[in-house]
């Protein structure tokens, strides 16, 4: 089936934030005396608050996870996000998939602040169709609540004729829940072996290869 439309995640896929969100994440947690390896932080990544936290910190009651969650966002905000960059040819990709008539959509975990900061940061403003950012659901990646919010805002569109391009196996989990494909890119450092498992259909280095293989990636077949 041809794709019509594709839900872009952010992090980690167009914008190279996941090491910050790590260290971001890594000072919060330290804040109320939790250590963990970086890349047990690492690995949950993708997920918003409401996941992350509970798995790695599961006696942390409901306003614990929101005050470790709006630390996260503070010092994310205050010492990461004016720095961070889209990766190669980000915008080029989403450029290249409005032009192709497919309609292009941001799903992210991230705030609906940090959304909006990176909408300007891909000058994609007139390219997308439509947004959903954390603010947006009750449950984050892994749950299928972001990528099922988004399809609610493209009527009259198959999910069959819909892809989902992200950095985590959460992006694919969330995807499969909602009956779409997701491909995946190497680019936020997950292993092959955790986005196969998850259901990745394709796996790329990064969006710069998946637009250079574009024409019979499964976002262009």
């Amino acid at each position: 089936m041809q794709i019509n439309a594709i839900l872009f995640d952010i992090d980690g896929t167009l914008v190279d934030t996941n090491d910050m969100h790590v260290l971001a994440w890594e000072e919060a947690f330290a804040g109320v005396g939790a250590t963990f390896d970086r890349q047990i932080i690492h690995d949950q990544i993708g997920k918003g608050t409401d996941m992350l936290v509970p798995t790695l910190l599961p006696d942390a009651d409901e306003d614990q996870q929101e005050a470790l969650g709006e630390t996260h966002g503070q010092i994310f905000k205050a010492k990461y996000l004016d720095t961070a960059k889209p990766f190669a040819e980000a915008h080029a990709l989403l450029a290249h998939a409005h032009g192709s008539g497919q309609q292009v959509v941001l799903a992210s975990s991230a705030s609906e602040a940090e959304l909006e900061h990176y909408i300007d940061l891909l000058d994609a403003r007139d390219l997308i169709a439509a947004t959903t950012s954390s603010d947006d659901v009750e449950k984050t990646k892994p749950a299928p609540d972001i990528f099922a919010t988004a399809l609610k805002k493209l009527p009259g569109i198959d999910p069959g004729s819909v892809i989902v391009v992200g950095d985590t196996p959460y992006d694919i989990e969330a995807a499969a829940k909602c009956g779409i494909a997701a491909v995946a890119v190497r680019s936020g450092k997950f292993k092959d072996a955790q986005l196969q498992s998850a259901g990745a259909v394709a796996i790329y280095d990064d969006v710069a290869a998946l637009l250079a293989d574009y024409a019979t990636s499964p976002l262009g077949r």
